[in-house]
């Protein structure tokens, strides 16, 4: 299996206070990948470093074997990675088909962008039906469908995804996990960050876990879901 990120033993700062601690991990070709934890565990912070937002004080970003850690963010998406922000942040007062074009801004997705459009459309149905609304007359669900969307019009190679289930009802919620799956499906490698931890584990391949900005534990979900720590501390079992 080819690595297509390589996160080796980086320590992240905010100012003084540290947030990382020699975190490790990697995701390969064709995965789906989830780092789990509770708020604060330092999930959103590891995805900010690997896209270039935070700088890291030791260790090294692998994203295709080429070194990342040291690039600017627009360079680290034009390389290949897209995410889906925590809170969506879409343009709420432009259209659907309008969000969704600012997703295509570097030049190899823009060649690309009606065939990945009617991709997204196959995907998301109602995105196609909602073309012409404002993003911000969408539904919760619907917001995350066109985030989601936004995010792989930049056909990546790595999808990061910021607690995408977040505020969602619990309907909602499961019907993006299994758009997880189709999108991964199609070829698209995920990194996932979540706090539904019983629900990522049902879907992902491999997990990580960290705590106070620290991996704690990490294994494939089918037998993270059965340890008793992670029963306790994570399922309430």
């Amino acid at each position: 299996m080819s690595e297509v990120l390589e996160v080796n033993s980086i320590d992240v700062f905010y100012g003084e206070l540290q947030a990382l601690w020699n975190v490790s991990l990697k995701v390969n070709k064709g995965e789906k990948v989830a780092v789990l934890g509770s708020n604060g565990a330092g999930k959103t912070t590891t995805l900010r470093a690997i896209l270039g937002i935070l700088p890291i004080k030791n260790g090294s970003i692998k994203f295709l074997d080429k070194e990342i850690h040291n690039l600017p963010t627009h360079r680290i998406i034009e390389l290949g990675v897209a995410i889906v922000p925590e809170g969506r942040r879409l343009f709420p007062g432009l259209t659907v088909l309008e969000n969704l074009e600012l997703g295509a801004y570097t030049r190899k997705a823009r060649e690309k962008m009606k065939d990945t459009l009617e991709w997204i459309y196959q995907i998301f149905p109602i995105l196609k039906e909602r073309r012409n609304q404002l993003a911000g007359t969408l539904s919760g669900g619907e917001q995350q469908m066109l985030a989601i969307g936004r995010a792989l019009m930049s056909k990546p190679e790595l999808l990061l995804m910021d607690e995408p289930t977040l505020g969602l009802a619990p309907k909602v919620a499961l019907s993006v996990f299994d758009i997880i799956n189709r999108i991964n499906n199609d070829g698209v490698t995920i990194l996932l960050v979540e706090q539904n931890v019983r629900h990522t584990l049902e879907v992902v391949d491999r997990a990580y876990i960290l705590e106070g900005g620290r991996i704690v534990m990490e294994g494939e979900s089918s037998r993270l879901i059965d340890n008793d720590y992670v029963k306790k501390s994570y399922l309430g079992l």
